[in-house]
């Protein structure tokens, strides 16, 4: 069957979980299974959940996944909602590849391209809110902080400003119209769309995206089992952020106040160790490829003991 989407960082990913204790592996970001079907050919002890709030992705995975369909279960929700409620044990595998699909992103009625016709960004086609309503709705502080916030845009009050001027005259009906006005503020130039940016800042804002992660990263802390791999797939500075925080302080030994004069509480506080300090990156062959993996950060970390609440 063939996907429409290619798995970044495949192999990398593969590698990252050598050695997983028997159990479950989940990915968190289902898609249109790419990483979760190799994941099944090369690790015959594992059985699989896959969880995707997108319905079309879903559709498509169970279709992809039936040679597996004994070791597979698929879930429809958010990965932050879902993962806590899991009755499945052990996890001893756990991927997340925060990125928008290709799919996604190729489908213009889906509203994420520049030149889409609709304005939607919405991964659940069925969630209340969308780009339109974000961008038709908001008071012009709101979007400021949007823009400044989750897109790191350089002309966030301006770019706020001109938007709210534009919906005055008419609503902002597709993302092609909106891709025109940034344009008017961001000039063209270097590699990236000027729109790009400002399409994230509005994407993560519809879909909770940095939110969904604080809530994966809690439950993964609050619910972990011995020998657990958990790898997550990051594409701009605030997701990497998050993870490698984290990560850093699920490895941190001593938990004393830094201006402690001695360590009193016996350094044995890690929860695991990180499987290398510095993300893993996209090789010269993949970039070719696929260009999409240039932004992709793999950070990966083990767990040397259980922590597990019901």
């Amino acid at each position: 069957m063939q996907t429409p989407h290619i798995p970044v960082l495949l192999e990398e990913v593969l590698a990252s979980f050598n050695d997983v204790p028997l159990g479950y592996f989940v990915d968190c970001t289902l898609g249109y299974a790419g990483h979760s079907s190799e994941m099944l050919k090369k690790y015959s002890q594992l059985k699989h959940i896959g969880i995707d709030r997108d319905d079309e992705a879903l559709a498509f995975s169970k279709k992809r996944l039936e040679p597996f369909e004994s070791r597979s279960t698929l879930y429809k929700g958010t990965f932050a909602t879902l993962l806590p409620t899991l009755k499945e044990a052990p996890v001893t595998a756990l991927l997340a590849d925060f990125g928008v699909s290709s799919l996604q992103l190729d489908k213009k009625e889906r509203g994420f391209s520049f030149n889409s016709e609709t304005l939607d960004m919405r991964m659940d086609a069925h969630a209340p809110l969308s780009a339109y309503e974000v961008v038709n709705t908001y008071p012009k502080e709101k979007l400021e902080y949007i823009f400044d916030t989750y897109g790191e845009v350089r002309s966030w009050r301006k770019l706020a400003g001109m938007i709210v001027e534009a919906r005055a005259n008419a609503p902002i009906q597709s993302a092609k119209a909106l891709s025109e006005i940034i344009q008017k503020v961001i000039p063209s130039g270097g590699k990236i769309h000027p729109a790009t940016l400002p399409f994230q800042a509005i994407r993560i804002e519809v879909n909770n995206e940095l939110g969904e992660i604080e809530g994966l990263l809690d439950s993964i802390e609050s619910k972990h089992y011995k020998g657990e791999v958990v790898s997550l797939i990051t594409f701009h500075s605030l997701e990497d952020r998050l993870v490698k925080n984290r990560f850093r302080k699920w490895a941190k030994a001593c938990i004393c106040d830094p201006q402690a004069m001695r360590c009193t509480c016996g350094k044995n506080h890690a929860l695991g160790k990180e499987l290398s300090r510095k993300p893993v990156t996209a090789s010269k062959e993949e970039l070719r490829i696929n260009p999409r993996s240039r932004s992709a950060k793999l950070r990966s970390f083990r767990f040397i003991s259980d922590q597990v609440t019901q």
